[in-house]
């Protein structure tokens, strides 16, 4: 995974984070479930980019 993708998918999550929060301060269950859905989203990118990672490594020479 490479740093820009890192970077991102751990901004998109904080984000999801901030917005699910924001909505249980203000009782806002649109945002509850928006902020939700971004921060898994995120969560599933960063997995399947470490499985990509871990296969790379895997079929590299010497490892």
């Amino acid at each position: 995974m490479s740093t820009g993708d890192r970077a991102r998918n751990k901004a998109d999550e904080f984000k999801g984070k901030a917005k699910e929060g924001l909505g249980k301060a203000t009782d806002n269950q649109q945002w509850q479930a928006e902020g939700k859905t971004e921060k898994n989203t995120s969560k599933l990118k960063q997995m399947g980019e470490k499985a990509k990672d871990a296969l790379t490594r895997k079929d590299e020479p010497g490892r």
